[in-house]
């Protein structure tokens, strides 16, 4: 299979690529800063420049592996970052980039295989959403919404695509062991301070921080093994839910009475 991943600097969509290249698929590797990529031309990967927050990037990355191979087998949308904050604080130009980053640009990506996938007869689209894509998050916000969207464009596309052999995966994980944690709990002690958010917006990012700096949090390794799954099952599941906690906090959200969510949030935020 040929695959395009996006957001193959580090972390989740590093550790997929590897894999993918194990089992001998010819992988893209895709990410802004490229000499992160160089270590991965040794597995036969080849790194790609993108910017997925702007359009004229994403043709050409996707052109690039489309003139090279002659297909797009399988499209792994994992670029992305969580900026944390409440929405008051958020600056709005921070806002927009959350959710060029996350959503915009994905959608971006689909568009432009789609033609190539369904003129070869088929493809797939696995695009990494989150359990806050289910099931919101003290002081999410906009990293909630974009998820949110992930989901419903995942979904939307899922439906559309069905007539083509085109299969959308999703996958929804928790608490992942990345950079993540650090950069969003950084975000959200900037955007909070001297509001009256900030006392408890100190505290939360503290828990994050521990959280990801601890030993529960679950390996990149296992999201990229569901990634594995989702490019290459017959018939994959709709959603891939790894990581700490996934499963459990979306059912939570799902049964709970909406007030008690809510309440269940808040008093998280002041432990």
């Amino acid at each position: 299979m040929v695959v395009l991943i996006t957001g193959a600097s580090s972390g989740i969509g590093n550790e997929a690529a590897r894999l993918l290249a194990s089992k001998g698929n010819k992988v893209y590797a895709a990410a802004r800063r490229t000499q992160l990529l160089e270590p991965l031309r040794e597995l036969g990967i080849v790194p790609l420049h993108l910017d997925v927050t702007d359009e004229e990037s994403c043709r050409a990355c996707v052109e690039a592996v489309a003139d090279a191979e002659g297909r797009i087998d399988v499209l792994v949308n994992n670029a992305g970052y969580g900026y944390l904050g409440p929405i008051e604080c958020v600056p709005m130009e921070d806002a927009r980039q959350q959710v060029e980053t996350n959503l915009i640009g994905m959608a971006c990506l689909c568009s432009l295989v789609v033609p190539y996938m369904r003129e070869q007869g088929g493809g797939r689209i696995v695009n990494i959403s989150s359990a806050a894509g289910q099931a919101p998050v003290l002081f999410g916000g906009w990293y909630n919404i974009s998820k949110y969207g992930v989901e419903a464009l995942s979904d939307s596309l899922r439906i559309e695509l069905k007539p083509f052999g085109i299969k959308v995966v999703k996958i929804e994980p928790g608490g992942i062991k990345t950079p993540w944690g650090s950069i969003a709990a950084d975000h959200l002690e900037e955007c909070t301070a001297g509001s009256v958010y900030q006392d408890t917006a100190r505290r939360e990012a503290a828990l994050v921080r521990k959280g990801y700096g601890g030993s529960l949090m679950t390996p990149p390794s296992a999201v990229a093994r569901d990634i594995l799954r989702a490019c290459t099952s017959r018939r994959p599941l709709v959603r891939y839910r790894p990581g700490l906690g996934a499963s459990f906090i979306v059912h939570a959200h799902n049964v709970l009475p909406q007030r008690w969510w809510d309440s269940l949030v808040r008093l998280m935020g002041k432990v």
